[in-house]
């Protein structure tokens, strides 16, 4: 392999202090999972909510289920977390009784597919009495902004802090914090509209279908191209939507908030993908074959799409849709379409 200033510079491998990282080539994954719960557990372990009438405490992050992980694709940070989360609080009311009163908050939905003000965060009380539902009440206005206050330093800590060293600065001295972190961008709506004939919808009605059969060239080893279709962390990135994914020959995915959906039939990596394959809006029960042939060559992939069964009606929408929504998103979000001359 060639060094620094010798060779192509798609394949070379960067001089770096410590002897590691080939040019950021590669996608790599770094598993945050564990880093998360200690820093959550920290921002909610004998924390004050400051209140005009009540002495408020966080107490302890009681129950803490879920995953994240952070990941660098050619000096692109990708960011993947998803937590429920349950914390106990006591307080009690300047001119109440002085009696401890205790309860619980929920966040059932922590992930980067939400925003923090959006949370769906839940306040209950132990005792449903005077003095507890005034206690409650008071979390509500100041307990839920707090809550999101905590948690939206655990989402910084993860972008800034937990994910330093995974850029490595390059040959020219580009420095990581000059590198855009990108967040997959879940909130953004897919729109794949068809062109939809209902007289289609029919159960028995003979569809005149065509083929599609092209090629593509990806700047990516044939393993990435097979990844990027085919783990989930990566197809939700590229595709920015809710994901289901079952990689195994029979296993069905669902892709763009369930717009497409289908099973796999065939799954050799780094060779070839087929899958049974469907638009939600197509006549009810059709499916096309899509078979997705990934061959490398010496400095990039060629990638061979056939489907076959498309409605005619639906042949060009379908065509533009790969484009803009699989290809060129995960060569934008990948860099699997950087090409040096």
């Amino acid at each position: 392999m060639a060094k620094w200033g010798e060779g192509d510079p798609r394949w070379i491998v960067e001089e770096r202090p410590d002897a590691t990282n080939v040019n950021n080539w590669h996608w790599t994954e770094k598993n945050a999972s564990s880093w998360s719960q200690d820093r959550i557990k920290e921002l909610f372990r004998d924390v004050k909510i400051k209140a005009d009438d009540a002495d408020i405490t966080i107490n302890e992050v009681e129950k803490m289920e879920g995953e994240a992980s952070a990941n660098n694709r050619k000096g692109k940070l990708i960011f993947f977390y998803e937590w429920d989360i349950i914390l106990n609080w006591s307080g009690k009311l300047r001119d109440g009784t002085g009696r401890d009163i205790t309860g619980k908050i929920q966040v059932p939905n922590l992930s980067e597919e939400n925003e923090v003000s959006e949370l769906d965060i839940q306040i209950s009380v132990k005792d449903e009495d005077d003095e507890g539902t005034k206690l409650k009440e008071i979390m509500l206005k100041v307990g839920k902004d707090f809550v999101r206050s905590q948690l939206s330093k655990y989402i910084s800590g993860l972008k800034e802090e937990f994910s330093k060293g995974m850029i490595l600065p390059k040959k020219d001295q580009i420095k990581p914090d000059s590198v855009k972190n990108l967040t997959s961008g879940f909130n953004k709506k897919i729109n794949m509209e068809p062109v939809v004939n209902n007289e289609n919808q029919r159960i028995g009605l003979k569809i005149d279908t065509r083929t599609i059969k092209e090629s593509h060239k990806f700047q990516c080893t044939a393993q990435e191209f097979y990844d990027a279709l085919t783990r989930i962390e990566m197809v939700t990135a590229f595709t920015r939507g809710h994901v289901k994914l079952d990689p195994v020959k029979g296993g069905k995915f669902e892709l763009f908030g369930g717009n497409i959906y289908g099973k796999f039939e065939e799954l050799l990596p780094a060779k070839k993908i087929i899958q049974q394959w469907r638009y939600k809006q197509w006549p009810e029960g059709h499916f096309s074959t899509v078979t997705i042939e990934i061959d490398q060559k010496n400095d990039h992939t060629e990638v061979t799409l056939e489907q076959t069964g498309v409605p005619s009606a639906e042949l060009e929408v379908t065509k533009g849709n790969w484009q803009r929504y699989y290809w060129d998103s995960m060569k934008q979000t990948f860099g699997f379409g950087v090409f040096f001359t």
